[in-house]
């Protein structure tokens, strides 16, 4: 059955409100002559009005990969915010303006949530701050896919931290689950339009766990890259009213911007599939290219939103978020993507730690604790890494504002 959850913040408008026409028709007493000209009523047809399509847009974006000096970060500027412990939104507010004006925004949460107060940890095994959430709601952010190569990290007790707290701050998920019950619902998100919502169901699936056991041996927990049963998935989700299916991969090499054997063998067998509407790459924490396969959009890799390697001058700190328009054929039925755009993302290193939208920094002159030069460098290795697969061709631009 389906989980549905309505996008937060996203207000359904008014419907239209019908018009009533009132005739009236003077008429005089018997032998008596008439005060007012008998009027014939005239029929009048109301026209059929014209149905107009539903649009919505679609942004996405990488990995949250927490390591200590975000945390760091985040403790620092809750002391300039008046946050009870750690702040993690000033870090993400460069992007909130084009995150928040999504109708439907998709983030990736890599690894497992502690308790409010910790024990914390980073690499190589993760139980990152949960103060993170509210920061990816204040962003703009509606849901979050977790199934990760990390997911096991903190056995089951990690699983049901990280989706009791995001539950508790309105953001749907997929990729994980608490029970089996969990484990067998569809995430649905009815994004709201003009026109009327659109039913969107994200699932999220990964290449494997590390070599950590299922905990307890509960192989609901957490869904592993398995063609078949994803397919089989987004047929259920068809069957349960999505009008839009999208499949978050957690996949690919670590560090190497090409798709590995595994992506290019899957990727393009997944999106011919009716049911699949679009797939969303993560893992490798470097930037990879965006395809167009068919006619349909195969996101291999987004890099990291939120990470910080310590390689400040590597490829590892440059991200990718990507925006797409979908728009309804009313005679064919269905959804496509009719427009795919990327924004280059840079997380600096040095403090204060922020993650910079590259193009407005560089318009705007505001580097943060890197140089122009550095994100020039990002800007150009980005454009050429997104558009290798000749995504551009097929009309993938850069972001317009």
């Amino acid at each position: 059955m389906p989980h549905t959850v309505p996008v937060n913040q996203r207000p359904l408008f008014g419907a239209a409100a019908a018009a009533v026409l009132v005739l009236a028709a003077a008429c005089s007493g018997e032998g008596e002559p008439a005060t007012a000209p008998t009027a014939t009523p005239s029929r009048t047809t109301t026209p059929t009005p014209t149905p107009h399509p539903r649009t919505f847009t679609l942004v996405a974006s990488g990995d949250v990969l927490l390591h200590e000096r975000l945390w760091r970060q985040a403790t620092d500027d809750a002391t300039r915010t008046g946050a009870a412990t750690m702040d993690f939104a000033p870090q993400l507010a460069n992007v909130a303006p084009v995150v928040s004006a999504a109708d439907l925004a998709i983030c990736h949460l890599e690894v497992p949530l502690a308790p409010s107060r910790g024990p914390y940890s980073g690499y190589p095994t993760f139980s990152g701050p949960p103060q993170v959430v509210p920061a990816l709601v204040a962003t703009g952010y509606d849901a979050c896919t977790t199934a990760s190569n990390h997911t096991f990290d903190k056995g089951a007790d990690g699983i049901e931290r990280t989706l009791d707290a995001l539950d508790a701050a309105g953001l749907a998920h997929a990729g994980s689950a608490r029970t089996p019950e969990e484990a067998g619902l569809t995430t649905t998100i009815d994004v709201a339009t003009p026109e009327g919502p659109v039913r969107v169901a994200l699932l999220s699936y990964t290449y494997g766990f590390n070599g950590i056991p299922y905990p307890n041996g509960d192989t609901w927990r957490a869904n592993e890259i398995d063609e078949g049963t994803i397919l089989a998935d987004a047929t259920t989700a068809r069957q349960r009213g999505a009008e839009v299916v999208v499949v978050a991969m957690h996949w690919g090499t670590e560090y190497d911007h090409e798709p590995n054997e595994q992506q290019l063998d899957l990727a393009p067998r997944l999106i011919a599939s009716p049911d699949i509407d679009l797939l969303l790459g993560h893992h490798a924490h470097v930037v990879q290219p965006v395809e167009n396969v068919g006619g349909e959009w195969v996101v291999y890799g987004m890099g990291n939103l939120m990470a910080n390697h310590a390689e400040p001058e590597g490829s590892k700190a440059e991200g990718l978020l990507l925006r797409f328009t979908f728009r309804e054929d009313l005679a064919a039925g269905g959804f496509a993507a009719t427009s795919a755009e990327y924004l280059p993302l840079y997380q600096t290193y040095e403090f204060p730690i922020e993650v910079l939208d590259v193009p407005a920094a560089l318009a705007s002159g505001d580097t943060g604790t890197t140089t122009a030069s550095r994100l020039e460098t990002a800007l150009a290795r980005t454009a050429e890494v997104v558009t290798g697969r000749s995504g551009d061709e097929h009309g993938l631009v850069p972001l317009a504002r």
